[in-house]
């Protein structure tokens, strides 16, 4: 297979085809899997999950139906269902073809908005086939998404199986870009003072996309005689004989123009959802003052901001791609709008819901960014014209536009649970996710707003070098590779690596920064017992000595490392380079990652017995880490006693870490001695109602490192989540040293987090 780099439909992102194969096949092949949600371990668990214990829920459904999203999983279930007559950009590949998407489609559901997905690819083309195949499905689930159908047969399908089923169902190409469109048009025409009642409209393409876009705006306000939609024979005007069908009719109008070009004369709205570069800068000039301009062809528009800016430098511009301002992405809107009609039981999703979502996501791009957000992207953002869709990872979608979606369904009548506690069902939404996956999403995109030459010091080995290929093939800045030049650069290319000599490597054996470093080590080292030989023979073979110098002269601005030697061993070497941050205490935190949850365990890898200020210090510092991940921290100060019951004499130094932060009031919650159980069950909580900690604590700190050490790694091979870390902190530069059971996703993420200093 050819190794051509390719790029996604969605941002600038680059890749060979073997990385996005090897993607997709690592560890287990697909992108998803099915988890029990009970317990399954015990002959009573088993008895209870099937027979004789199911014949019970059985019977209660079929007395009442509405049990079945009660004792089953069917009120938090959609099915992502295609025919791949419209794959991405890529055309009739065919139902099986289509798979991949379908499976990414559920991994956003579940990403964004903890709904539960099943992807299923129908082998028909015929739009009555499919209807029935998908109606019969009904009771299974509690929502359909349809995908990548092409059209005009879409439309029919559609129509069809939202007149026959009682359950919410909604072709995202359609519906979902017709929604974020409407959000930022809503904004840009209150940026220029127009009303949708007055502005005048042109849309290029007549696809699904195109038509719903135009039908959802003029639901909104827009008149109908004020859009002028385009296709690839011009004009769509009353009397066209040509290339006409029923919904393209819908729109035609009375107009002299008949091309696209003529259309634009004195527009005010350009609405492109058709092919790159259809849009020539000199019709741009011809359009109103304040031209708004959505160019959302992918993976190229019809034009880009800045040759539409260029002519028109009033314009405002929105595209589908992350690399310019205002990305107009189905994420902002379809798994938000499934979690408010699942959590009200909505018996469809109407226009008034779409328009409730549209309202809702104009509304929350005009408020106040949150720090981590705007820390994320590099910059403050703030409503104006290169700000009028919110950003695809702000926290507060999920509770905005599903609380506005859930409404909408209620005040329509097609809600059969309505919401009587909407404050409590906003809580409720913020608690389905875990914080930490939006955060670390907004930290990757800050590194590619600022990106930073990262320094991989084992580069000879197959996972380190495919992180780096990672690393810069995404973005997050240049790799210096430490290894032996001719195996780095054959390594290169077997990974698939087009010109591998432009990769920037650092050989120990010719690098001309040798004699510095072995200057500059031997004036630090020469009292601590090292002859210049000695340090001349490190600098020349230890790689993690020569890569923490790179780090110490500047040739890269953060490190990553230990994938073949162990943690103790790979710290040794880099402390004899690298200090501490004046005042500091290095330490280790790992991070076990749940679904809606993210504990951070401390000192997990280098202070074998710290004492009161140490502990009190790796709180405060790990509470901060907490914070930058999202988290407001409550830190537990573990022990096997609480409140010294049973005593011992180790207690002393965690009381006395208790009390340095209580005379410092350092602004989180922190309690001990306290045993796990204390800290985490909210049933033995209850024992203690002194306790200084109102939830679980998610910040524990332990007494010592065989501890610390011991529990990471147990919940890291036992528990089955997502594991970050171990990560360095408090060294005077960015360091980290990954464990050597990674894989390369694990040392990405270390790198990029050394890179953004969350790990600082």
């Amino acid at each position: 297979m050819a190794e051509d780099i390719t790029q996604t439909n969605e941002s600038n992102v680059r890749f060979t085809e073997r990385e996005a194969l090897f993607y997709h096949s690592t560890i287990r092949p697909g992108k998803i899997e099915i988890i029990a949600s009970k317990p399954m371990a015990t002959q009573r668990d088993l008895s209870l999950a099937y027979s004789p214990g199911v014949a019970v829920p059985v019977q209660a459904i079929a007395d009442d139906p509405a049990n079945a999203y009660e004792y089953t999983a069917k009120g938090n279930l959609v099915a992502v269902i295609s025919n791949g007559t419209a794959i991405l950009g890529m055309g009739n590949l065919g139902a099986l073809a289509s798979k991949p998407v379908m499976e990414g489609k559920a991994v956003l559901f579940k990403r964004f908005a903890d709904v539960d997905s099943i992807d299923i690819e129908l082998a028909s083309e015929d739009p009555d086939a499919l209807i029935e195949a998908i109606a019969l499905m009904e009771p299974s689930f509690g929502g359909i998404n349809l995908e990548d159908i092409k059209a005009p047969e879409c439309f029919v399908i559609e129509q069809a199986l939202r007149d026959r089923m009682k359950i919410p169902v909604m072709h995202d190409d359609q519906h979902g870009t017709a929604i974020i469109a409407a959000a930022g048009l809503l904004n840009a025409c209150f940026l220029t003072r127009r009303t949708f009642e007055d502005v005048k409209v042109v849309v290029n393409g007549a696809g699904a996309s195109a038509l719903a876009c135009t039908a959802l705006i003029k639901s909104m306000g827009v008149r109908h005689e004020n859009v002028t939609v385009c296709d690839r024979s011009g004009v769509i005007y009353r009397g066209r004989e040509g290339g006409m069908d029923q919904w393209k009719s819908a729109h035609a109008i009375d107009t002299v123009h008949r091309s696209l070009e003529e259309a634009l004369v004195g527009a005010d709205i350009f609405l492109g959802l058709s092919a790159a570069g259809a849009l020539k800068p000199e019709w741009v000039e011809k359009m109103a003052p304040q031209p708004i301009i959505f160019a959302m062809a992918n993976p190229d528009p019809e034009i880009t901001p800045p040759d539409a800016k260029a002519v028109r430098p009033d314009a405002i511009v929105a595209t589908g791609r992350s690399d310019y301002p205002n990305q107009v992405n189905n994420v902002l809107g379809f798994p938000f709008i499934f979690r408010g009609a699942l959590d009200v039981r909505a018996t469809a999703i109407n226009e008034e819901m779409k328009i409730a979502a549209a309202k809702a996501i104009a509304e929350l791009a005009r408020e106040t960014v949150p720090d981590e957000v705007a820390a994320a992207y590099g910059k403050n953002h703030q409503f104006g014209p290169d700000y009028i869709i919110p950003a695809p990872f702000d926290p507060r979608l999920m509770e905005v536009v599903s609380s506005a979606v859930a409404k909408a369904a209620m005040d329509t009548g097609v809600a059969q649970k309505p919401i009587e506690d909407f404050a409590a069902y906003r809580t409720s939404l913020k608690a389905r996710l875990n914080p930490t996956t939006s955060v670390l999403t907004q930290v990757y995109d800050r590194v590619k707003a600022d990106p930073k030459r990262m320094i991989f010091a084992e580069a000879e080995n197959e996972i380190v070098l495919r992180a780096a290929i990672q690393y810069r093939d995404y973005g997050y800045g240049e790799p210096v590779l430490v290894g032996r030049t001719e195996a780095v650069k054959a390594k290169l290319v077997e990974l698939g690596v087009e010109k591998p000599e432009t990769w920037h490597i650092e050989n120990s054996a010719i690098s001309a920064h040798v004699p510095a470093m072995v200057e500059m080590l031997y004036e630090r080292l020469q009292r601590r017992g090292f002859l210049e030989r000695d340090v001349r023979r490190m600098v020349n073979q230890d790689r993690n000595v020569f890569a923490s110098m790179l780090l110490k002269l500047g040739i890269g601005d953060a490190m990553v490392t230990g994938m073949t030697r162990t943690f103790a061993q790979t710290m040794r070497e880099v402390r004899q380079v690298i200090d501490p941050k004046e005042g500091q205490l290095p330490f280790g935190i790992h991070l076990m990652i749940g679904k809606n949850y993210t504990t951070f365990l401390a000192d997990t890898t280098v202070n074998e017995r710290p004492g009161a200020e140490d502990l009190a210090r790796i709180a405060k510092e790990t509470a901060a880490v907490a914070r930058r991940l999202g988290h407001e921290p409550r830190v537990a100060f573990l022990s096997y006693s609480t409140f010294g019951n049973p005593p011992g004499r180790w207690l002393e130094p965690i009381r006395d870490a208790v009390a340095i932060l209580d005379a410092e009031n350092p602004g989180f919650e922190y309690e001990g001695d306290i045993a796990p159980d204390a800290a985490l069950n909210p049933t033995v909580m209850k024992n203690y109602p002194f306790s200084r900690l109102s939830q679980p604590a998610n910040v524990l700190v332990f007494p010592g490192l065989q501890s610390a050490n011991i529990s990471a790694k147990l919940l890291r091979e036992l528990t089955g989540n997502a594991t970050i870390g171990p990560m360095l902190i408090g060294m005077e530069k960015p360091v980290q040293i990954a464990p050597m059971t990674a894989i390369a996703p694990d040392v990405l993420t270390l790198a990029v987090l050394a890179a953004a200093g969350v790990a600082g």
